[in-house]
C-alpha cells in the first residue's frame, strides 16, 4: 500500500498488434490518472514488430515478457497475471480501450479499508476504427450474487474483461481465467469473485470494448459456445445453490438468445436453421428461434419507423 493508494497492475496480452492498436492501449495505460500504476505486456511469440515497438517505451512502470513459443491466448492471461504485483488486476485486451480515468473512477468507489472481489464500470461498444456504437452504464444496483446476475440477463449491466476489475490475490486463489472451453474464462472469474467476495459498481461508462470480424469468439463452433454457456450455468449453481432453479431458467433463456445471435451473425442461411435447432434444444427449449427471429424484424420495424 503507497500513499497513492493501492498498486493496480494492468497486464496486456498481444499478439501481432504492433501496427494496429498496441501502441494506443499501453499509451493510455500509462496515461491513467491513478498515479499507484503498473503495466505488464506478455507478448505471444508475436511475428510482427512488436519487440521492436516495445523497446521505444522507456517508462519504469511497464514490463514487458516475450514467449519464446506461442502459449495460446488463456495461457497468455494467465501468465500476466501471474506477474501482477498489484492489488487489483485488469485484464485489457491489445485492442480494447479505458478511458483515461477508468482506474481511479474504480479505485475511488471503494471506501477506506474496503476491499472486494470485482469493480464494474459501465462499458461502450465500438468499431474498428473507434465509432462508438453503443454505451451502456452500469445500473447492476442488486445487492445479492443471483441478483447481480439476474440484472445481467436483463442487460442492466454489461460484462467484458475491460471494465472489470479484479482483486488479483482472490483471482490467483481460484486459478485465475478459466472456463471449460476457453469462452467464457472472464465470466467464470467475474461471477467466482463477486459471489465469494462481493462487488462494487461504478456506474458511468469508463471502458471500450472493440467489435470487429476477428474478435476471439467470432469462428467458434457452436458446439463450444454452448459447452461453455453450461458449464457457466453449473458454476451458478454451485456459487448460489438457493438460486440455482431461477438463475438456470433464467440463464437458459439469456444463452438461447445469445446462441442464436452468433448464429444470425456467423452463419449462412442454410446452416442456420439446423443451428438454431441445436441451441433450442440444448437449452431444454426455453425461448424458440421463432420467437428471436419475431423479436427482431420487430426491432428492426421499429427503427426503420423511428427514422421516418
Amino acid at each position: 500500500m503507497s500513499s497513492n493508494g493501492p498498486l493496480v497492475s494492468i497486464g496486456i496480452p498481444t499478439y501481432n498488434r504492433a501496427s494496429c492498436h498496441l501502441r494506443e492501449v499501453i499509451e493510455r495505460s500509462l496515461g491513467q490518472t491513478y498515479p499507484n500504476i503498473e503495466v505488464i505486456v506478455s507478448d505471444n511469440c508475436s511475428t510482427d514488430d512488436t519487440p521492436a515497438l516495445m523497446e521505444s517505451f522507456s517508462d519504469p512502470r511497464l514490463r514487458y515478457f516475450r514467449q519464446k513459443t506461442n502459449i495460446g491466448p488463456n495461457n497468455n492471461f494467465n501468465y500476466c497475471l501471474e506477474q501482477a504485483r498489484g492489488e487489483y488486476f485488469l485484464l485489457f485486451h491489445d485492442d480494447d480501450m479505458i478511458d483515461e480515468d477508468f482506474v481511479e473512477a474504480c479505485m475511488s468507489s471503494l471506501t477506506p479499508g474496503q476491499e472486494v472481489g470485482v469493480i464494474i464500470t459501465g462499458v461502450r461498444l465500438i468499431n474498428e476504427h473507434g465509432d462508438v456504437r453503443a454505451e451502456h452504464s452500469n445500473q447492476a444496483d442488486a445487492p445479492t450474487a443471483a441478483g447481480f446476475i439476474f440484472g445481467w440477463y436483463a442487460g442492466k449491466t454489461t460484462l467484458f474483461l475491460c471494465n472489470t476489475l479484479y482483486n488479483t490475490g482472490h483471482l490467483k486463489e481460484i486459478g485465475g481465467f478459466h472456463s471449460k472451453k476457453h469462452l467464457f474464462d472472464d465470466l467464470v472469474a467475474t461471477f467466482t469473485l463477486a459471489a465469494q467476495y462481493g462487488r462494487v459498481d461504478v456506474e458511468p461508462v469508463k471502458a471500450s470494448f472493440r467489435r470487429h470480424s476477428n474478435n476471439r469468439g467470432s469462428s467458434v463452433a457452436i458446439e463450444d459456445w454452448i459447452e461453455d454457456s453450461k458449464y457457466l450455468l453449473e458454476l451458478m449453481c454451485s456459487l448460489m445453490p438457493k438460486d440455482c432453479r431461477s438463475l438456470k431458467d433464467g440463464g437458459r433463456k439469456y444463452f438461447s438468445r445469445k446462441m442464436y445471435r452468433h448464429v444470425a451473425r456467423n452463419m449462412e442461411s442454410l446452416a442456420r436453421l439446423g443451428a438454431y435447432l441445436q441451441i433450442y434444444k440444448s437449452f431444454g427449449f426455453k425461448y424458440s428461434p421463432v420467437q428471436f427471429v419475431f423479436a427482431r424484424k420487430l426491432k428492426k420495424l421499429k427503427r426503420m419507423l423511428a427514422r421516418g
